[in-house]
């Protein structure tokens, strides 16, 4: 099959208007000319893919499919250059980079923020997922490195050491559960919690272990960030389980305190990578940084 990208705008044109003529002035063409094309078009693929009507114009079923992949195709194509713009404009690297919830709401942000100050040419896409996702991506190779919390089986991938937290309850000051000091996870779950959102590391971590728990959780309150847990908490909607150092930026709140009795409490961030002597120059540098942190 023969066709170009200019064929793929002038269909996409022509089935958002619904009209050859206007569909042809969107991509600067004259009618007879947009109609030619179209028929050359149908012709290549070896089927019809618009309806011709008075009034306009449909798409058959080969035509919806078509229009599918040819925003997809576009799409795609408008992302490689917008990927590709900085590097025009003098970036010389870009570290594909990926880190759980835990990570990206404590000590990410400013750690990346000294990196990048330090190399103004780099670029970094950061995406939060599970730690199992970000395992599996690293052994893949899709990304270049990964912040996991310390994974029973890393299977042949290096982890370095990044940071130690914990996770921990808070409740409001006068809660029932303020001054009992610890717990275990199982003893408080008939309490209203404040969660984050559906979708983020930290909320699929807490269903697993819930689940695993054979009980249920009552969500009372989704939000988007440790910090908003931590204020939910503070005004009384419920109880929260977050790292300690979420709670040690925010010591102003009016919160409690409960350590929990759970092995898994214990969060050791990791920086996952396949090898570090196989490591691209700024990915090199980006995880030696991080991992001086300790």
């Amino acid at each position: 099959m023969q066709y170009t990208l200019s064929d793929l705008r002038l269909f996409l044109a022509i089935a958002e208007t619904q009209n050859l003529t206007k569909g042809a002035e969107k991509v600067f063409l004259a009618p007879s000319t947009a109609s030619h094309k179209i028929k050359t078009l149908e012709s290549n693929i070896g089927t019809v893919l618009l309806n011709r009507h008075a009034r306009g114009i449909s798409l058959t079923t080969a035509g919806e499919i078509f229009l599918r992949h040819a925003r997809h195709t576009l799409a795609n194509l408008e992302q490689m250059h917008a990927d590709l713009m900085p590097f025009a404009k003098g970036l010389q690297g870009h570290i594909r980079l990926w880190a759980n919830t835990h990570a990206i709401h404590s000590y990410l942000p400013a750690d990346l923020a000294v990196f990048l100050g330090a190399h103004p040419s780099v670029s970094i896409a950061l995406e939060e997922h599970t730690s199992a996702d970000i395992l599996d991506a690293v052994q893949k190779g899709d990304i270049d490195a990964g912040i996991v919390a310390e994974p029973n089986e890393p299977g042949n991938l290096t982890l370095l050491d990044y940071r130690d937290d914990r996770l921990v309850l808070i409740t409001p000051l006068l809660h029932p559960l303020a001054n009992c000091g610890r717990t275990t996870f199982a003893n408080v779950l008939h309490h209203p919690f404040v969660m984050l959102h559906n979708g983020s590391a930290i909320h699929t971590f807490t269903m697993n272990i819930v689940s695993a728990l054979g009980q249920h959780l009552n969500v009372r309150v989704q939000v988007k960030s440790f910090e908003a847990v931590c204020r939910m908490v503070s005004a009384g909607v419920g109880i929260g389980l977050v790292p300690f150092d979420a709670i040690s930026q925010q010591p102003h709140l009016p919160i409690a305190i409960i350590e929990l009795d759970e092995p898994w409490a214990k969060r050791a961030l990791k920086v996952c990578v396949r090898s570090p002597t196989q490591l691209g120059g700024f990915t090199g540098l980006l995880v030696n940084q991080l991992t001086r942190q300790v």
